[in-house]
């Protein structure tokens, strides 16, 4: 029995060497990124409660357009891995030529949404007790934050669209070369521009948004110019402006794969901010710690992020080369290999949790809460590793429909209506919600260890039949 199990979930040299090229660039990048926003974070934390506030809730409206982009570039992103697999550069034309309208059209509703309703939206999670400072305070620095860092979407929009491709093409190293230089340049010009260091001007909240817009503009331009710079790699790219018109049938094509992903992403982001709107009703020191919190999470979560990003990238090769049972056996593999990595990177985040929040400049009532919610997050982080895999999993064969169920209908059916009513209607503990949302998602393991065992995800989406 064990040498079956081992068989089915235990790769050899090869296959982890295969799978970490992949995975660890994606793993640093993304591990930088959030590094680097851990202490903004900290700088931002360090000038008091309400200036961490007002940023955590504008990011958490900007994490619902990010996600949106996500969703609309990796519905023709499925496409691009499976046309890489089959060596067919005009398809990847295609599918970037969407990937660019697509985020045009999100970018410049989000800039729209956010610049007529930011105040409103800000004011959503400041409702609570003022237990853990000035809710006014809170929302001028939120107001403030936010103007600037609507200046850096169009950046992000054409890097997604840039770097995504890369990796469904298998080059990960670029983007993640660039992030590593562009979160260099949001830190140093963090430390610059909050305190006002060297003569610069000491802007606080604002300074802390222009050094993420100026380290989005630096990233984009590296990956833009690499791309194009590097034309015997990336052959795809000759030709790819001479017209900006995508088939109308891969349109019809895309948009039935993609779609189902956009709004996914769109409604879960929502849900995500939903939560943290439910669990604000406790207060701004609720807030303030569930922002300690996630920003250590963040970190340790890039693990299996990177895995998951991986399973869709290999998983989608082979899909799209027709290999179905190798795509079987490394999808096994994978995500085996990401709930056991995130069983151990949990057990370090628990030793961290009574440590991280005493570097922030608020309360004791604000660490103790978030002390605990680190511990909550780093308990049911294999759970959200499992989920994370089977997600892709689903994703990589075109079953966009499933996972638009799995994940975001999930979440608002199951989650939301959790922590919605045993927010405002309890008087419970907000660990004790946060927990009830997480043991929430042990029906969604179950649904996808179905759906992954059955292999329903096992097609290919770019074969002439289809």
């Amino acid at each position: 029995m064990w040498k079956n199990m081992r068989q089915k979930f235990i790769g050899d040299k090869a296959f982890y060497k295969m799978v970490l090229a992949i995975a660890v660039p994606i793993m640093i990048q993304n591990g930088i990124t959030n590094f680097v926003s851990l202490l903004d974070n900290i700088m931002v934390g360090q000038i008091g409660t309400e200036q961490m506030s007002g940023v955590a809730i504008v990011n958490q409206l900007i994490f619902v357009y990010n996600l949106c982009i996500f969703g609309g570039v990796s519905g023709a992103g499925i496409f691009t891995a499976q046309y890489y697999g089959q060596k067919d550069d005009e398809g990847i034309r295609h599918t970037f030529r969407f990937k660019l309208w697509m985020s045009l059209i999100l970018t410049v509703g989000a800039i729209v949404v956010l610049l007529a309703g930011g105040q409103s939206l800000i004011q959503m999670y400041l409702n609570g007790s003022s237990d853990g400072g000035d809710l006014a305070a809170a929302l001028g620095y939120g107001q403030k934050y936010l103007v600037v860092m609507l200046l850096g979407l169009p950046a992000f929009m054409v890097l997604q669209v840039y770097a995504s491709t890369l990796r469904e093409c298998g080059e990960t190293m670029v983007p993640m070369k660039a992030g590593v230089t562009a979160v260099c340049i949001n830190l140093v010009f963090n430390y610059l521009l909050i305190y006002g260091k060297f003569g610069f001007p000491q802007l606080g909240v604002v300074g802390a948004a222009a050094a993420t817009v100026l380290s989005r503009y630096v990233e984009m331009a590296i990956v833009v110019i690499w791309t194009h710079k590097h034309k015997e790699i990336n052959t795809y790219i000759t030709g790819l402006y001479h017209t900006l018109k995508v088939p109308g049938h891969l349109v019809k094509k895309f948009l039935i794969k993609g779609s189902p992903l956009l709004v996914n992403e769109a409604l879960w982001s929502a849900a995500q901010a939903m939560l943290l709107q439910c669990y604000s009703v406790r207060g701004l020191s609720v807030v303030a710690a569930l922002n300690i919190a996630s920003t250590i999470a963040n970190l340790f979560n890039v693990v299996f992020i990177a895995l998951g990003d991986s399973v869709a990238i290999v998983v989608g090769q082979q899909l799209g080369a027709g290999k179905m049972e190798e795509a079987r056996d490394t999808d096994n593999k994978m995500i085996a290999f990401s709930v056991m990595c995130c069983t151990g990177v949990a057990i370090a985040m628990l030793f961290i949790a009574p440590l991280f929040p005493e570097l922030y400049n608020t309360t004791d009532q604000t660490r103790q809460l978030a002390e605990l919610l680190i511990i909550a997050q780093a308990i049911f982080m294999p759970q959200n590793a499992f989920l994370h895999a089977a997600y892709f999993t689903l994703r990589s064969g075109g079953k966009t429909l499933v996972t638009f169920f799995f994940d975001s209908v999930f979440v608002w059916c199951v989650s939301v209506p959790i922590a919605y009513i045993l927010s405002r209607y309890t008087t419970m503990f907000v660990v004790i919600i946060f927990a009830f949302v997480q043991i929430g998602d042990w029906v969604k393991c179950v649904i996808g260890f179905v759906l992954v065992k059955k292999g329903v995800w096992l097609q290919n989406i770019v074969s002439p039949e289809e």
